[in-house]
């Protein structure tokens, strides 16, 4: 460091010495040596409770459900970006030939859409964990009734689905049309 140029900075200089020389110190001596060395964005954070598993009155459980929500949306965005990224480097460069030879990064771009779709399509801008959980909830009690999504409407007679008190999930079941006409007719 320079030498202060008057009495008055020579004491501003010492009594900073004072206070900040004891902090450096450790920081230099037993913090640095002591930390991991890592970049920044390579940093791990540990993965929290789902919304599932938090109460419904712990705020705090449903606020990290909600970041790591957030987070896991980032990364599955960027890694349908790089897979789409990728499609379109290897179409440039495989020009006249690209349908054959890029078709296998094609299918792993378009199976990534479509999940990607599947867990955070049409939820919005503002979407977080729990509207994603209702989302999930809604799409499997569908498939239960209605099958795969996208493969058509399950015939009358496939529905019929009978559970704990003797009804039926499905609203148009044929089976259950019958089953209640038995009951009215006796």
């Amino acid at each position: 460091m320079p030498e202060p140029r008057s009495p008055m900075a020579s004491f501003a200089q010492s009594v900073q010495n004072a206070i900040d020389g004891p902090i450096t110190w450790f920081r230099e001596s037993i913090v640095e040596p002591n930390q991991q060395k890592y970049n920044w964005y390579h940093q791990r954070f540990r993965r929290v409770p789902t919304i599932d598993q938090c109460y419904t009155d712990d705020a705090v459980c449903r606020f990290e459900a909600d970041q790591q929500f957030r987070r896991d949306r980032m990364v599955d965005n960027e890694v349908v970006n790089i897979l789409r990224q990728r499609f379109e480097d290897c179409m440039l460069y495989e020009a006249p030939d690209h349908m054959v030879k890029c078709r296998p990064l094609l299918d792993t771009y378009e199976k990534a859409t479509e999940n990607w779709f599947i867990k955070y399509g049409d939820l919005g801008g503002y979407a977080n964990a729990k509207t994603a959980y209702m989302k999930q909830k809604h799409r499997l009690i569908w498939e239960r009734r209605h099958g795969p999504v996208g493969s058509g409407m399950k015939g009358r007679k496939m529905l019929h689905t009978k559970i704990r008190y003797n009804f039926c999930l499905n609203p148009i079941c044929s089976v259950c049309d019958e089953d209640l006409q038995n009951i009215h007719k006796q």
